[in-house]
């Protein structure tokens, strides 16, 4: 064993963990979602001006959703793969909201500022996650998916 070992896991230890922060913040902002559309569809939905179904909908595919981020979360290292199907995930929940928001739903006034807030948001978990990624130097991230 070299002296370098332990310089090299220390160097490369951070990026690692903070992905893994940042995808269990993910998970867990998802999750409290999930279950707000799920326990309280009927007054959210008047509310934000959404229908019960939609947000009982929205609420399940969340849940889903967030127990993947979270398994990702809890690996050691985290397929980049994995990360990068999660950066896109959340790259296009951000534009269909914003597009739903225009072409398709009648929200209230805080239905309206919420959708923004929200799709804002999943939009800084993906530039987040993102920039971990590929600051991690390579070999970090686990083998399955190539780096860039």
């Amino acid at each position: 064993m070299t002296t370098n070992q332990p310089a090299a896991r220390a160097r490369t230890a951070e990026p690692q963990l903070m992905l893994r922060r940042l995808l269990a913040l993910d998970a867990a902002v998802t999750g409290a979602n999930a279950f707000a559309y799920l326990v309280f569809s009927g007054p959210l939905g008047r509310f934000l001006g959404a229908g019960s179904g939609l947000l009982l909908g929205l609420g399940a595919f969340l849940a889903v959703y967030a127990g993947c981020v979270a398994l990702l979360a809890a690996r050691t290292r985290p397929p980049a793969l994995g990360v990068r199907a999660v950066v896109d995930a959340n790259l296009a929940w951000t534009v269909v909201s914003f597009v739903a928001l225009v072409l398709w739903l009648t929200p209230t006034t805080a239905g309206a500022v919420w959708t923004v807030l929200q799709a804002l948001t999943v939009a800084g978990f993906a530039l987040l996650q993102y920039a971990a990624l590929n600051g991690s130097p390579r070999g970090v991230i686990a083998k399955s998916g190539s780096r860039r």
